[in-house]
């Protein structure tokens, strides 16, 4: 806080000045503070704020593509979202999880390297007991899995990694395979233990039970891909894929729709009078008709091709000759406006 001088303490530094008393470099004005960041050299920062906010917006869908499937798999209420996205170094993740613990280690083809599903025992185990029959309560299980525990684990991680491929699928057709399942963290060693990961933690809920789920991805793995990690490229992607979405569904609609096709052979003009006396067997002849001239084949109510008739075995059939061109729109507005008057 400033403190008010005194007219008396004015005049008396002022002296003190004067006399060489005192050094006006002591009363200059304070530098300016420089903001300093910590830098941390044992653990780098690899990943930008822009680059870890589309990892999490990827990842929330996995994670809602992962409820889905895993409540409708166990018949229980399952929530799956983010927590955090988080980089530290391999070390740091490794000590942070449980042992024994659920550990799948992950290829991740076509990217070089793996990458780690770390599922907290209490889901683990709540997991098994539902697909065993069980009501899934809660139990204070640590023990390593048994072989048919692991295998029914493994097909929980292979359906995982199904909606894992998805969220991915507008940044890179990620092939994501199951390669091996741990209990011991320190048994996964697929980096050096100073090597920076990403950390996507994935607070889940089976029923009444809740833990975590920790997908770690090293750094070496993501690089080749790392300027694609970013909001915009995410988002036009997205909204590139859904627009090639929308087009196919419609593609494929239209294949099914059926449009009658009609031979015009040819008209005539006749008096309404005849057209009442007209019987069975009666020949009407058509004008300006002959069997070398082309006929009109409509789709619809549109004259579209040119054609000629012939038999196709015992049927009756057309064989489509050239295309007529539609004629342009300002044509075409103008003889709507003629039919209106």
């Amino acid at each position: 806080m400033t403190e008010i001088l005194s007219q008396s303490e004015i005049d008396a530094l002022l002296s003190a000045i004067s006399s060489g008393e005192v050094d006006t470099d002591d009363y200059g004005e304070q530098g300016e503070h420089k903001k300093v960041k910590i830098y941390d050299f044992r653990r780098p920062d690899k990943f930008s704020k822009d680059q870890i906010r589309t990892l999490q917006m990827m990842h929330e869908t996995f994670a809602r593509l992962t409820t889905t499937a895993l409540s409708a798999q166990l018949r229980a209420l399952v929530g799956v979202h983010v927590g955090s996205v988080d980089q530290l170094t391999y070390e740091e993740f490794i000590r942070s999880i449980p042992n024994p613990t659920m550990i799948a280690v992950i290829n991740m083809d076509p990217l070089r390297g793996s990458a780690i599903l770390e599922i907290d025992p209490s889901i683990t185990f709540t997991v098994i007991d539902r697909l065993f029959g069980g009501p899934g309560e809660p139990s204070r299980i640590t023990r390593e899995l048994s072989d048919i525990e692991m295998s029914v684990m493994e097909g929980i991680v292979v359906r995982m990694l199904g909606n894992l491929r998805e969220s991915w699928s507008t940044v890179v057709d990620l092939r994501p395979r199951l390669g091996n399942i741990e209990t011991n963290p320190q048994f996964a060693q697929i980096v050096p233990p100073s090597d920076m990961v990403v950390l996507i933690t994935l607070e889940t809920k089976v029923g009444d039970i809740e833990g975590m789920a920790n997908l770690c991805i090293p750094y070496i793995t993501i690089e080749p891909i790392i300027s694609k990690l970013s909001a915009q490229y995410w988002y036009s992607s997205t909204r590139r894929g859904e627009a090639d979405e929308n087009k196919a569904v419609i593609q494929e609609r239209l294949d099914h729709v059926v449009i009658p096709i009609q031979a015009e052979v040819g008209h005539v003009n006749l008096p309404l009078s005849q057209v009442l006396e007209l019987n069975k067997g009666d020949v009407v002849k058509l004008s300006d008709i002959s069997l070398q001239s082309d006929m009109l084949a409509k789709v619809g109510n549109r004259q579209k091709f040119k054609c000629r008739s012939g038999k196709l075995g015992e049927r009756m059939a057309i064989q489509i000759g050239s295309i007529i061109e539609d004629p342009p729109d300002d044509l075409l507005s103008s003889v709507k406006a003629e039919e209106t008057f």
